[in-house]
C-alpha cells in the first residue's frame, strides 16, 4: 500500500479526533455559562437569527464577484455560476473535516467540468486564496488597532497577544504572495519528471503554465487593487452586518464598527484553527474572548456562536446538496453557464 493510502485514514481519524474535540469543547462552555439563558436567548431571538443566517448571502455575492475578475478569457464562469462555486466551496470547507481545501478541489472538478482550463482554474483558485490571506491580516491588523484604542485591561492582553500572532504570520504570508515568482509547480514538475525518468514530462508542461497563470493575475495590478480594497472590504463589510444583525436581535448593543473586529478577529482564528471541522469549539471560545472585551457576556456570546450554526444550517447544508446533484448530475448539464467574450 502507498504512502498516500497509507495517510489518507490518518488525515480522515485526525479530522474526526478535531471534530470530537471541538464539539466536546463547544458543549462544556455552553454547558458552563448557563445552558438554560443561552437557550432562552436564542428563542427569544427566533426568526432574526434566520435573517442574520440568511444575510450571509451578501459576503458570499461578493466573494463571487473578486474570485471572477481574477479569471480572464472567453470560458470566464458567468456571475451565477461563480456565486454557486462559493456556496459549494464555503460548505464543504465549513462543515466537513477537510483542513479548508476540499472546498477548492471540489470547485476546481466543476470549473473543469464547466469547461474552463485546468491551469486557469488552478491559478485563479491560488491566486484567490493568496490576496484572501492577506486582506485577512491586514482587517486582523486594523481589528487589533481598533481593540487596542478601545478595550479594557483584559482586552488589551489578548490584542497583544493577538499583535504578536500577527507578527509572526506576516513574513509568512509575504512569502506566499510571492512565491510564484520562483515558478513553483513548474520547478517540482521538473524534479518530479528527472526522478521518474521522464514519464512526467505532460505534468511538467501543465505545471509551467500555472506559473505563468499566476503571474499574469498577479501583474494585472487594477485588478488586485480593486480585489483588496473594494470587493475585500465589501466582503468584510457585509459578512459583519450578518453579526450585526445576530447581536442586534439578541438583545447586544453593538456597532457596525464592533461587529467587523469581532468578525475579523473571529475569522483570523478560524483560519488559524484550520483543521477543526466546522471550527467546533473554536468559534465558541472565540466570541467569548473576543466578545468579551467588548462587555459581552458568556451566554450573549454562546449564543452568537449558536446563530452562526443556524447560518450553517440554513446556508452551508443546502450547499453540500448542490454539490451532491453538480456531481451526479450529466456534465453537459453541469456546465457553469459560460458566458462567451467576457
Amino acid at each position: 500500500m502507498s504512502r498516500e493510502a497509507h495517510g489518507r485514514p490518518a488525515m480522515k481519524w485526525l479530522g474526526r479526533a478535531a471534530a470530537l474535540a471541538g464539539l466536546l469543547a463547544a458543549a462544556w462552555l455552553v454547558w458552563r455559562d448557563h445552558p438554560g439563558t443561552v437557550l432562552a436567548l436564542l428563542r427569544a431571538a427566533g426568526p432574526g437569527l434566520v435573517l442574520a443566517g440568511l444575510a450571509h448571502v451578501l459576503p458570499m455575492l461578493a466573494n463571487a464577484r473578486d474570485w471572477q475578475i481574477l479569471i480572464r478569457g472567453a470560458h470566464r464562469p458567468g456571475f451565477g455560476a461563480m456565486l454557486r462555486l462559493v456556496w459549494i466551496r464555503e460548505s464543504v470547507n465549513s462543515l466537513l473535516p477537510v483542513a479548508r481545501i476540499g472546498g477548492e478541489i471540489v470547485a476546481f472538478r466543476l470549473m473543469r467540468r464547466g469547461g474552463l482550463r485546468a491551469s486557469t482554474a488552478v491559478a485563479s483558485l491560488i491566486a484567490d486564496t493568496q490576496l484572501t490571506l492577506i486582506s485577512q491580516l491586514l482587517f486582523t491588523l486594523f481589528a487589533i488597532a481598533v481593540l487596542l484604542g478601545h478595550a479594557a485591561s483584559g482586552g488589551l492582553r489578548l490584542a497583544g497577544h493577538l499583535a504578536w500572532g500577527a507578527a509572526a504570520l506576516t513574513p509568512v504570508l509575504v512569502l506566499f504572495a510571492l512565491v510564484q515568482h520562483a515558478r513553483p509547480f513548474g520547478r517540482i514538475s521538473r524534479l518530479l519528471n528527472r526522478a521518474t525518468g521522464g514519464q512526467l514530462s505532460a505534468l511538467v508542461g501543465e505545471s509551467a503554465q500555472i506559473d505563468r497563470m499566476i503571474m499574469l493575475i498577479w501583474r494585472r495590478r487594477a485588478v488586485l487593487l480593486r480585489y483588496l480594497f473594494f470587493w475585500q472590504p465589501v466582503q468584510c463589510v457585509a459578512t459583519a452586518v450578518e453579526l450585526w444583525l445576530a447581536l442586534h436581535f439578541l438583545g447586544a448593543r453593538a456597532t457596525l464598527l464592533e461587529a467587523v473586529v469581532i468578525e475579523s478577529l473571529i475569522q483570523a482564528l478560524s483560519s488559524a484553527a484550520f483543521f477543526v471541522p466546522g471550527g467546533l469549539g473554536v468559534q465558541e471560545g472565540g466570541f467569548i474572548l473576543i466578545g468579551g472585551a467588548f462587555g459581552l457576556d458568556p451566554p450573549t456570546c454562546l449564543a452568537l456562536a449558536g446563530a452562526r450554526r443556524i447560518r450553517d444550517l440554513l446556508i452551508f447544508v443546502p450547499g453540500l446538496l448542490a454539490w451532491q446533484v453538480a456531481e451526479s448530475s450529466d456534465p453537459g448539464a453541469a456546465s457553469l453557464q459560460v458566458r462567451e467574450g467576457v
